[in-house]
């Protein structure tokens, strides 16, 4: 006589129960009970793989904070100059350096610092010393408009 393993009902059920191990009250051991307590575990754990993702890159962003403080300059500054450095450490390695390599991190914020400094000189250079409002985005768009125009017609003139 063949003998086959346990039936599917078996194997099932013991699943089942092998999730809710360490469940307490009736969800450990009852499976209808067990099994309605597995599918909400098994969502939470679905969401909370997702809010571990959040709470690291929070836990990051917070360490290079206190970091960049230390230096005299916002997290926001920072970022923004390390994208226009073109540095191309993520927050996790930066909350590291922070931490572990705190001179490696010194400089970082040092070379942020220059870029800073360098780009406001930059604006007030180009602008011949003075400090000069921008234009709004409707002027702005109106006057490329025209300067097309004028383009138009010299090269229409010019074809002629």
């Amino acid at each position: 006589m063949v003998r086959s393993g346990p039936a599917k009902r078996t194997v099932k059920r013991a699943k089942i129960f092998a999730i809710t191990k360490g469940f307490r009250g009736r969800a450990r051991n009852c499976y209808s009970i067990a099994v309605r307590a597995a599918h909400k575990a098994m969502q939470y754990q679905y969401v909370a793989r997702r809010l571990k993702k959040r709470d690291m890159r929070n836990l990051w962003i917070q360490r290079i904070n206190y970091g960049v403080r230390e230096h005299d300059m916002s997290y926001g500054r920072f970022i923004h100059n390390m994208v226009r450095l073109g540095v191309q450490l993520n927050r996790k390695v930066l909350s590291e350096l922070a931490i572990h390599e705190p001179r490696t991190f010194k400089s970082l914020v040092e070379l942020a610092k220059e870029r800073e400094r360098e780009g406001l000189m930059a604006v007030f250079d180009s602008q011949g010393g003075k400090i000069v409002q921008r234009t709004p985005k409707k002027e702005r768009e109106r006057h490329s408009l025209l300067i097309g125009k004028q383009k138009l017609k010299t090269i229409i003139e010019t074809a002629v």
